[in-house]
């Protein structure tokens, strides 16, 4: 029921979304005809409530058809002449949002000559310059943060409270290449020999591209093209073909914070078009969130044409209980790690490995996740929402019917969950499966799901084992009250983010983003100093400037030696 009259109402445009403030809504009917200049648009109130006082944005679709994305070449958002395209889908009720081109290759080419051409100019303004737009860029994303989350839960189906999360952690990579001037610094050092000087500086590759998932359709893109961009690069993304929105509304704001044309270039597409990006000579770095196929796909083809690559891929987070953790605190942990985002986040939870029992855990767990409340993630009291399609649901509850047919005790089931209001979504409640075992196709693959493993040690030396001896090594955490535990965990795990008593240890942007193993393939890793080192290259000059004539001719080795 709408309870004021005057609200923002956010309108398919250009691209995907605008907002136009002050247009008021008819009252009394679930879906609201209103009329704003010349275009008739739908307003859909269906179970929407607004606190009073407050400016909210509610989704409309333009009647006609979905609106089609649109791909940002050289400054301009244009229309695809794709044969090509694919549904973009809110995955809560099965409705097509949009219609996403497959970019041709043509287009792709001309985004990467856009790139080509900006990047000469680009590369010689003063960090100084490239920084204030940043300054704006995240002054513009702090505006547009419920546009901007709205769009990510349509797309992808987390909740809204999740979705301002995704928004935020990327925003907090923008407020950090606001540094770069201190980021991109080089080295100096006088008298390395006699009147000689040698020094360090940092500069860019040139045209970089970035290749999202669906996971985190806003906070990935952020984790790219501000780095690369503010570093002097120029850039080519391409977000996920299944929630595009949110790279598109951070396009737009990036251009109207003041990124000139050419500068970031957004293209669309799935195999055909990534592979454009790998082969590409004109690119000289791709970073790539994604599945192990995908990236270790694009990881050799790209690096194998002498391009500089990042891969963060897939994972399976372990959290270690000690027998001595906190009980309430502790679950409470891992229950919000293991299905917030319906479990489809890179650094979930998805394992436990109780050091003693599991048992007097599993309940305890249990009535925890049964209080959670699945449900679109528009609605208010939603604690999770969908997973991003029918075919993930398909291959979760295909996994879990695997692990209970060889040996696993089914301790909560969410596979048959109902949502009355959104019979067509792709929902699955918590499930928590015990007595799972290595050998396990469930404990194998990363299932990106809502689902937790519960597994057996008998000490913490063989959790250490259990955890290491995974192919995966993305994240880890243990629970506990003991210092030594904690000390030895963190020593003796072969994971590259470690948590002590904190379940989910993304890093702030300050630091880098340390995925190992299974997990990463690449050269350097994401965002912090690692970032910086990814999207800049070391130059080193050494220099000696003479008021006299030199000593002649000089053949052997130089040294700084002085005769």
């Amino acid at each position: 029921m709408l309870r004021f009259a005057t609200f923002r109402v956010v309108s398919r445009g250009r691209h995907g979304i605008r907002s136009f403030p002050g247009l008021k809504p008819l009252a009394g009917s679930a879906v609201q005809e209103c009329l704003f200049g010349n275009q008739d648009l739908s307003v859909s109130a269906r179970n929407v409530s607004f606190a009073a006082g407050r400016t909210t944005s509610v989704a409309i679709q333009d009647m006609d058809s979905p609106p089609k994305v649109k791909l940002l070449i050289g400054g301009e958002f244009v229309d695809s002449q794709a044969k090509e395209w694919v549904d973009v889908v809110n995955p809560a009720n099965q409705d097509v949002v949009s219609k996403l081109p497959l970019t041709t290759r043509e287009e792709f080419e001309a985004a990467v000559r856009a790139a080509k051409q900006a990047y000469p100019k680009w590369r010689d303004t003063p960090v100084t310059t490239r920084q204030r737009i940043m300054f704006k860029f995240q002054e513009l994303i702090r505006r547009d943060m419920d546009k901007l989350a709205l769009n990510v839960t349509t797309e992808q189906g987390k909740t809204l409270t999740d979705a301002r999360g995704d928004v935020f952690r990327g925003l907090e990579v923008v407020e950090h290449a606001c540094n770069m001037s201190t980021l991109q610094m080089g080295e100096f050092m006088e008298n390395v020999a006699s009147g000689i000087d040698t020094y360090s500086i940092r500069q860019p590759l040139g045209a970089c591209a970035g290749i999202c998932p669906f996971n985190f359709p806003a906070m990935i893109p952020l984790w790219m093209f501000p780095i690369g961009v503010t570093c002097g690069n120029t850039f080519i993304l391409k977000p996920s073909e299944k929630d595009p929105g949110a790279a598109m509304l951070l396009a737009e704001l990036a251009v109207e914070a003041g990124l000139p044309p050419g500068v970031l270039n957004i293209v669309h597409g799935s195999h055909d078009v990534v592979n454009y990006i790998c082969d590409d000579p004109t690119i000289k770095a791709i970073s790539f969130v994604g599945s192990d196929v995908a990236g270790m796909h694009i990881y050799s083809r790209a690096a194998g044409k002498g391009k500089r690559v990042q891969c963060n891929m897939g994972a399976k987070n372990h959290a270690v209980i000690m027998s001595d953790a906190d009980p309430d605190a502790t679950m409470n942990a891992i229950i919000g790690a293991a299905f917030g985002a319906a479990g489809q986040r890179c650094m979930a939870i998805s394992t436990v490995v109780f050091v003693g029992d599991s048992r007097p855990w599993e309940e305890g767990l249990k009535e925890r996740a049964k209080k959670l409340k699945v449900n679109a993630g528009i609605e208010p009291e939603a604690d999770l929402g969908p997973v991003i399609s029918k075919q993930a649901k398909a291959r979760i509850c295909s996994l879990v019917q695997s692990g209970k047919d060889n040996g696993a005790r089914i301790v909560l089931d969410g596979r048959n969950v109902q949502v009355d209001a959104y019979k067509e979504g792709n929902f699955i409640g918590p499930t928590i499966l015990a007595d799972v075992t290595p050998e396990m196709e469930c404990y194998k693959q990363e299932i990106f799901g809502p689902v937790l493993l519960c597994m057996q040690a008998g000490s913490l030396e063989e959790a250490i084992n259990l955890v290491n001896a995974n192919r995966y090594g993305n994240g880890t955490a243990i629970f506990t009250r003991s210092g030594i535990a904690a000390r030895t965990f963190q020593h003796e795990i072969d994971v590259g983010l470690v948590g002590i008593n904190v379940p989910i240890p993304v890093p702030l942007p300050f630091f880098s983003f340390t995925g190992w193993r299974g997990s990463f393939a690449g050269d350097t890793n994401f965002y912090g100093k690692a970032g910086v080192q990814f999207y800049t290259q070391t130059k080193t000059i050494t220099s000696q400037w003479k008021g006299a004539a030199g000593q002649g001719v000089a053949m052997s080795m130089p040294t700084s030696q002085k005769l």
